[in-house]
């Protein structure tokens, strides 16, 4: 056998592999699926399968959805037909530095990075365009540890970009803009600290009546199994504190901790969830499809624990409001990525669709379901 004729048969073996693993991914992924538990009427399906998935947005006139990732990738998913289902996942960029962040704002995607932040424009045009040329860096400076370094961002009412900038450990004093969130311009510019004493959010939305900006909180790992509360906070307003690194989640405090004198005035949870499930990315729900009572609500993503005796989490939850925007309750939305303690998905994100329906990301599977509502 010619060389060149070993060559070909082993790079079609490879390319048969590879597209034999993606298929059996997804199967297994959709197999799964009569595992997960939903309110009456709810359906979930697999909406895309994309390497790593977490934040996820939305584009605008063509309806293409990015997700970044935090290895070092961003990825552009087309639905032509308006099926709810991709035709095509295209990694739009790679070569980054754990592109976690996406988000869209008046023409531009917006990815970030752990150090920086770049905007892209004529998104609408083509998924597949020399990103690596186009992009122009808006903002960069920001501390560059790893721990906590994967950046959650979201434009407000305000036109701002709202950065979640984690602190560099589990429990430890903070500096600058660690531990913070941060606000700017929408060209980078005037940037500001509008949040303190958050020591770890990757999720958060403003609410459609409020305007209030919510977001949530992990707390400090390695204190047990019951403590510290996850969080779910407000803020009213910039330049609220909300704890840490005096309180480790909720008002349980490290023992480290526990005798220090807390120099600022802090703002508690407006909702606690059980310790360690890691809730990550939220949205407030403002579509027509589900029932009426889930308009304004919040749906957040449990994660997942890694440092429980009883693993907790691998979930949504609602976090239910008034019509004035004060909590009046939570429950499980969805459940099922957790069965008899062993864990077969992660949902990090939730986006909204034009239509109604809602897309979660699962960076354990490598997919992105749909939920749609249907009577």
């Amino acid at each position: 056998m010619y060389k060149s004729e070993f060559v070909k048969i082993l790079f079609c073996l490879s390319l048969f592999l590879i597209c034999s693993i993606t298929q059996a991914d997804i199967a297994g992924a959709e197999k799964n699926l009569s595992k997960i538990s939903l309110p009456e009427g709810f359906k979930i399906e697999v909406f895309a399968e994309v390497p790593g998935a977490r934040q996820m947005a939305l584009g605008q006139s063509m309806g293409n959805v990015f997700v970044g990732t935090v290895g070092d990738k961003v990825y552009g998913i087309s639905d032509k037909n308006k099926d709810r289902r991709a035709d095509k996942v295209v990694t739009m960029m790679t070569g980054l530095k754990a592109p976690n962040g996406v988000a869209m704002h008046q023409g531009y995607l917006y990815v970030a990075e752990n150090h920086r932040i770049v905007r892209y424009p004529g998104v609408g045009f083509s998924l597949e365009l020399p990103w690596a040329e186009m992009g122009e860096v808006i903002y960069e400076g920001m501390p560059t540890s790893f721990h906590h370094g994967w950046r959650f961002i979201h434009f407000g009412p305000d036109n701002k970009l709202y950065v979640g900038v984690g602190a560099p450990c589990n429990v430890c004093e903070v500096n600058g803009m660690e531990g913070t969130i941060i606000r700017m311009d929408a060209d980078g510019k005037n940037m500001e600290i509008f949040a303190h004493g958050v020591r770890n959010t990757v999720g958060f939305d403003f609410h459609p009546n409020t305007e209030v900006f919510h977001f949530t909180d992990n707390g400090v790992d390695t204190m047990g199994d019951r403590i510290p509360a996850g969080e779910f906070n407000a803020a009213k307003k910039a330049g609220m504190h909300f704890g840490f690194p005096w309180y480790a989640g909720g008002k349980s405090r490290h023992v480290d901790w526990k005798d220090k004198k807390v120099p600022v005035k802090v703002t508690f949870p407006i909702v606690e969830f059980e310790a360690h499930v890691a809730a990550l990315g939220m949205m407030f729900y403002t579509g027509e499809m589900f029932p009426e009572q889930y308009l304004n609500d919040a749906l957040v993503a449990q994660h997942g624990s890694w440092n429980r005796s009883d693993p907790a989490g691998y979930r949504i939850m609602r976090v239910k409001f008034d019509e004035k925007g004060n909590v009046k309750g939570k429950e499980v939305f969805a459940d099922g990525w957790l069965i008899n303690g062993e864990a077969w998905g992660r949902p990090v994100d939730i986006l909204q669709l034009p239509d109604g329906s809602i897309l979660v990301s699962d960076n354990y599977q490598g997919v992105i379901y749909r939920i749609s509502y249907s009577q």
